[in-house]
C-alpha cells in the first residue's frame, strides 16, 4: 500500500486575520477528514517572516492535529533546530509524544535561509555546532535523568511515551548532515533523492559503529492535486502552485538539494516540469506512485477547492491502491 501524505504549510498570501484563521480551521479539519479515511500522515514545516505567511510553528500546528485525530502520524519535516532552545524543544516534543502516542516524526535540519537565523539572533556560522548540541541534548533530555548541559546540571521531565525517544531524524542534504546522522546513530532523512548521500551515511555508520536507516524520498515525488478536470484546474489555479514553486525557488541556491525544486517562471512551464502534478483520480491510480503527497492548500489555494480535490482523493483514488 503506498504511503498516502496530505501536507500544509499554510501559506496565504495577503492573508487578512480572518481568512488565515480560517485556513488553519480548515486544515485541522481536513487533518481530521483523512484520519477518518486512512490517510497515513500529515505532513508540516517552519519558515519564519515570510510575505506569504508560511507556517512559523509546526509544533502548535501538530498538537492541534492531534487533538483532532486517532490514527495519522504527523511528520514536521523540517523543524530548523538551531531557532530553538534545547530544553525547551525537549519538553515540546515530549508532551506531544505524550499526547498522541507516538505519533510525532521530527526531522531536524538546520535551514537554508540566512535572515531567519537574523531574525532570532542566531549565528548562521555556528548553525553546525548549534545544530549538533541540539539533537545531542534531545538524546539525553528524554532519558528523564539528569545531565550536564551548557555548565549546569539539568533534568526534564515528563519523559517521552515513545521508547527510547520520539522518533527524531536527520534532515539535509549535505555530507555533513549525513555524518552527523551517523555519529549519533539517528536514521537520515535527505531533503531529494540522493542515493549518493545514503550510500556515504552507510559509510558513515560503519565508521562510527551505529545503527540506522535512511528514509529518502523518490526519485519521483510529485506534489499532487486531485481534480475531474486538469486543465480547468491549472487554468484557475495553476497561479497558487506557481506562487510556491516561485517562493522556494527565491530561497535555493545550487548547494541546496530540495525534493520540490523548480525553475519554471510560468505556469505552463511548470506543469511541464511535473514537479506539482494535478491528476484525475484514474491518472493518479494508474501512476502507480509509492508516495502520493496531496497538497490541498497548495500556495493559497482556495479551501473550496482544497476540499474537492482531498474528497476526489480519498473517495476515488484510495479504495483503489493496494
Amino acid at each position: 500500500m503506498p504511503v498516502s501524505v496530505v501536507r500544509f504549510n499554510l501559506v496565504e498570501p495577503g492573508a487578512t486575520p480572518a481568512s488565515l484563521s480560517a485556513r488553519y480551521r480548515a486544515a485541522v479539519e481536513m487533518a481530521r477528514y483523512a484520519d477518518d479515511r486512512g490517510i497515513t500522515t500529515v505532513q508540516t514545516e517552519e519558515h519564519h517572516g515570510v510575505g506569504n505567511n508560511w507556517l512559523p510553528s509546526p509544533f502548535a500546528f501538530a498538537g492541534a492535529v492531534f487533538g483532532a485525530t486517532r490514527n495519522v502520524a504527523v511528520t514536521v519535516s523540517a523543524v530548523i533546530g538551531p531557532l530553538h532552545d534545547p530544553l525547551r524543544l525537549a519538553e515540546d516534543i515530549a508532551v506531544l509524544d505524550l499526547l498522541s502516542g507516538g505519533r510525532l516524526v521530527t526531522v531536524a535540519g538546520i535551514g537554508y535561509r540566512p535572515e531567519e537565523y537574523a531574525q532570532f539572533g542566531v549565528d548562521w556560522k555556528r548553525r553546525g555546532r548549534l545544530q549538533d548540541e541540539l539533537l545531542e541534548t534531545l538524546l539525553k533530555a528524554w532519558t528523564g535523568e539528569e545531565f550536564d548541559y551548557r555548565g549546569r546540571t539539568v533534568r526534564v521531565t515528563p519523559r517521552p511515551f515513545s521508547d527510547p525517544h520520539p522518533l527524531l531524524l536527520v534532515g539535509g542534504s549535505s555530507r555533513a548532515a549525513a555524518r552527523r546522522a551517523a555519529r549519533l546513530g539517528l536514521p537520515f532523512f535527505p531533503s531529494a533523492h540522493l542515493p549518493e548521500l545514503e550510500a556515504y551515511y552507510k559509510e558513515c555508520l560503519g565508521e562510527y559503529g551505529t545503527e540506522g536507516w535512511t528514509m529518502m524520498p523518490g526519485a519521483e515525488t510529485p506534489l499532487l492535486h486531485i481534480s475531474q478536470d486538469p486543465d480547468r484546474a491549472w487554468a484557475e489555479y495553476g497561479r497558487h502552485f506557481l506562487h510556491e514553486a516561485r517562493t522556494y525557488a527565491s530561497w535555493q541556491s545550487g548547494e541546496i538539494r530540495s525534493a520540490v525544486r523548480s525553475a519554471a517562471t510560468t505556469v505552463g512551464e511548470l506543469r511541464a516540469e511535473g514537479v506539482y502534478r494535478v491528476l484525475t483520480p484514474d491518472q493518479c491510480v494508474a501512476a502507480g506512485l509509492d508516495n502520493l503527497v496531496l497538497h490541498p492548500l497548495a500556495g493559497g489555494m482556495p479551501l473550496e477547492e482544497g476540499w474537492r480535490g482531498l474528497r476526489l482523493f480519498c473517495d476515488d483514488v484510495l479504495p483503489r491502491l493496494d
